[in-house]
Parts: C-alpha cells; sequence; structure tokens
C-alpha cells in the first residue's frame, strides 16, 4: 500500500477511534503523524515537528489567556453593555451586526483568524448574558469573515488573484468578492433561523440594565436548552467580587484595571489590523502586561485556557501537514483530474478544496488548487472566473470546521454552552457545509456557465 492511501486510511481510523473512545483526537494525530511520517514516509522527526502548527498553537493560548483576564476582571461583561446600548436592546440586531462587522474588518485586509480572535470572545460574552444561542453569535463570526475574505484588498483575494495572474488565467475581483459574499450571507441567513432567530424577534427589545451580571451562566432558554447551559460552572468568588463591582459602578462606568483591559484589546486590534503584527504574540503580550498590573485578580486565568481544544486542533493540524509533506492532497487532486469529465472534475476539485481546507490551511490550499486546475481550465470548456470562484468559495466557507483556525477560535473562546456540546454541534454543523458548500458554488457559478 503507498504512503498516500496509508494516510488516509490512518486517518478515518483515527476519526473512528476518537469517537468509540475518549481519547483527545489531537493525541491521536500527533502519534498517526509520527508513525506515518516515519514508517511510511520515512520523514525524519524534524520534518514532522516541522508540521506543528506553532502561529495557531500561540494564537489559541494568547487570545483565550487573553480573554480570559478581561472575563475575570468583568471586561467582557461591560462590553457586553456597551453593545446593549449600541443596538438600543434590540437584540435580532446584535446577530447581523456581528456579521457585517467581521466581514467589513477582513475585507479591508484584515486575515480571518485575527477578526475572529479579537470579535468571537466579545460576542460570545453578550449572546451567554442574553440567551443568545451560542452557534448562532460563533457562526455569524465565522461566516462575516469569509464574506469580506476575498476582497481585491483581502489576504485571500490577493493570493488567488496573484496565483490565477501566474498561471494565466483571466480574472474578476468583483466576480470573486461578489461570489464569496453571497453564499457566506445566505449560509448566515440559515443560520439565524435554525439556531433561534425567530426567538429573538420575538423577544424584541430589551432595557440595558437588564444584563444578567458577569457570572457567564445565564438562565436556560429556547435556544440554549438547560443541559447546555453553562449552568455547569461553578461561580467563583472572582465572580461575585466582579459583579459586586459591576453592581457598584452602574451603566458604562469602569473599573482603572477594566478600562487597562480595554486598551489592551483595543491596542492589540490596531496592532493586529493597523500593523500587521502577529495576533497571538501580541495577545499574549497584552496578558502578561495586565497580569503584572493586577496579579491578584488575574489569578487562574491559564487554567482558564481550552488546552483539551489546543491540543485537539494542534495535534490534527500536525497530521494535516505531514499528509501535505507526504503527497496525499496532491495524489487525490491528480487522481480526480484524470477522470476527464470536466464538469466532473470540477466539483470533485471544488470538493477536493472543501474538504482539505477544513482541516488545513485556506491560503496553502488555494495556492496549490488553482495551478491544479489549469490543464482543466485550458481545455476551454469550463469558465475559468466562474471556476476560480467556486473553488474559493469551496475552499473559505467551511473554515467553520472546528479544525480550522477560526472554527478553533470559536471552540476555545465559547460562552453559554459547555465546550464539548459545542465542539460536537460545530463539527456537524462544519460536515454539513462541507457536504453542501462545493456542490452549491459549483451549481450556481460552474454548472451553468454564466461566468467566462
Amino acid at each position: 500500500m503507498s504512503a498516500e492511501l496509508l494516510s488516509i486510511l490512518a486517518l478515518i481510523v483515527m476519526f473512528v477511534v476518537a469517537t468509540v473512545f475518549p481519547v483527545n483526537l489531537g493525541a491521536l494525530a500527533l502519534v498517526g503523524a509520527f508513525l506515518v511520517g516515519t514508517l511510511a514516509a520515512g520523514m525524519s522527526t524534524d520534518d514532522i515537528l516541522g508540521a506543528f502548527p506553532g502561529s495557531l498553537f500561540v494564537i489559541l493560548v494568547g487570545v483565550t489567556l487573553l480573554f480570559a483576564i478581561a472575563t475575570n476582571n468583568g471586561t467582557v461583561d461591560w462590553l457586553v453593555r456597551a453593545a446593549v446600548h449600541l443596538v438600543r436592546g434590540r437584540l435580532a440586531a446584535i446577530p447581523p451586526v456581528v456579521f457585517v462587522i467581521s466581514a467589513l474588518l477582513t475585507a479591508v485586509g484584515a486575515p480571518a483568524p485575527a477578526v475572529a480572535a479579537i470579535l468571537a470572545p466579545i460576542a460570545f460574552g453578550f449572546a451567554a448574558d442574553y440567551r443568545i444561542h451560542p452557534m448562532l453569535i460563533g457562526l455569524m463570526v465565522a461566516h462575516g469573515t469569509q464574506a469580506g475574505a476575498f476582497s481585491p484588498i483581502s489576504v485571500l483575494g490577493g493570493i488567488v488573484n496573484g496565483v490565477t495572474k501566474d498561471s494565466g488565467l483571466p480574472s474578476d475581483n468583483l466576480s470573486l468578492f461578489l461570489s464569496s459574499f453571497a453564499f457566506n450571507a445566505a449560509a448566515g441567513a440559515v443560520v439565524f433561523f435554525v439556531f433561534g432567530g425567530m426567538d429573538l424577534l420575538r423577544r424584541g427589545a430589551i432595557a440595558p440594565e437588564t444584563a444578567s451580571g458577569s457570572s457567564g451562566n445565564p438562565a436556560p432558554s429556547g435556544d440554549t436548552p438547560p443541559s447546555e447551559s453553562s449552568g455547569t460552572v461553578t461561580k467563583t468568588a472572582q465572580d461575585t467580587a466582579t459583579e459586586t463591582s459591576s453592581a457598584a459602578g452602574g451603566g458604562l462606568r469602569l473599573t482603572p484595571h477594566q478600562a487597562l483591559t480595554l486598551t489592551g484589546i483595543l491596542a492589540l486590534c490596531l496592532a493586529v489590523l493597523a500593523f500587521k503584527l502577529d495576533v497571538g504574540l501580541t495577545a499574549i503580550t497584552v496578558a502578561v502586561i495586565l497580569s503584572l498590573t493586577s496579579p491578584r485578580t488575574n489569578k487562574g486565568a491559564v487554567e482558564r485556557v481550552a488546552w483539551p481544544t489546543v491540543l485537539l486542533i494542534c495535534g490534527v493540524v500536525t497530521y494535516v501537514g505531514v499528509l501535505q509533506e507526504i503527497g496525499t492532497v496532491d495524489y487525490v487532486g491528480s487522481a480526480v483530474a484524470a477522470i476527464g469529465i470536466p464538469l466532473l472534475v470540477a466539483l470533485l476539485i471544488c470538493y477536493v478544496g472543501g474538504v482539505v481546507s477544513a482541516f488545513a490551511s485556506t491560503v496553502g490550499i488555494l495556492g496549490a488548487l488553482v495551478p491544479l486546475a489549469v490543464p482543466l481550465l485550458s481545455q476551454g470548456s469550463l469558465g475559468p472566473i466562474a471556476m476560480i470562484a467556486a473553488l474559493s468559495v469551496s475552499s473559505a466557507i467551511v473554515d467553520v470546521s472546528p479544525f480550522s483556525t477560526t472554527g478553533a477560535l470559536l471552540v476555545a473562546n465559547v460562552r453559554g454552552m459547555e465546550r464539548d456540546v459545542f465542539y460536537r454541534r460545530l463539527l456537524t454543523y462544519g460536515a454539513a457545509i462541507v457536504l453542501v458548500g462545493p456542490l452549491a458554488a459549483w451549481a450556481v457559478l460552474v454548472a451553468p456557465g454564466w461566468l467566462g
């Protein structure tokens, strides 16, 4: 059996074992990367460890540590109260606003993971206190970041347009951007109604002073079942102290440490979005500064980092990196291209992009698959603009997967639902998007042949 086939079989076995037994899939993936890499592919240990996503690890740890501190001292709850004032208490307006802000930030050039890292903890904090379904608010962040991800000045848009130009293919910046925005907006609309949007419309507006406090334990509602609410989290002395502080301050007044924490979050946004600094390292820097300024208040923040999630995501991404090094992705792509029926090959390439991107870097997948599609597009039977747009949408819309950077950040920062429950639901939703997304992109953009 070839190394490529063996690596695919090992991945399937890992998922089955992790489903049947209470073993962290990330730990299994690290073992798989070691065994498959050394025994089947002859990789060195350095090459295997080189596939470990160090930047993703730092992002997950840095951002969750920073917002654990912000939760401890009540800053997240202050942001929640500010959000209520901003929308005048209209709960149904919050998810669309989160979507638009996410799309706007990525459209002007911010990387999608950076936007998710900044917005997800704040959005989840609001959702927890006002009984908005965590899946609804989390997916609005995820789909919003992808909606703006292919503007001409965005990271992904620039990469796709550059690869397309280097491959000698025609391109249309506007069609690419609008295709991504339309598909993700449609997904956002479905998510809104599936995960409690109608309930938010019926609840109407609420007064800002009805905030539930900073415990992060909202009363169960129709869109957050009692068994999945965060009622299992024990309220700490720090939570009680924060509630007392909030009650004493009232309104939107900040304590000195809350003001410093908010300044740190704004500094993180400025550093990442304007100066292009690394979001993970910048977040850890801010977190350490805040810890030094108030050690007692921030005690226990490190324990709130989602370490099982960090292991899960980083382990799986390491294994996928080994797959890419072995050549499994190229192997699958070449096998698909050899079929010879242009429309069917186009659909399968979209699925390859969607499936692999759900576990790996969207940037890397697009950089590899666009050139792979060149022989197919050079035949002239398919519109290159439509094919590139469909492949881009297929590869990016699946970033809601908990194994992608954006999805991992949602799992790491979720509030209002047990993390394991949220992870399973996000995994189910991600699998549905992997099945439906590429097919929908192909059916709308490629099959009709209306884009040249």
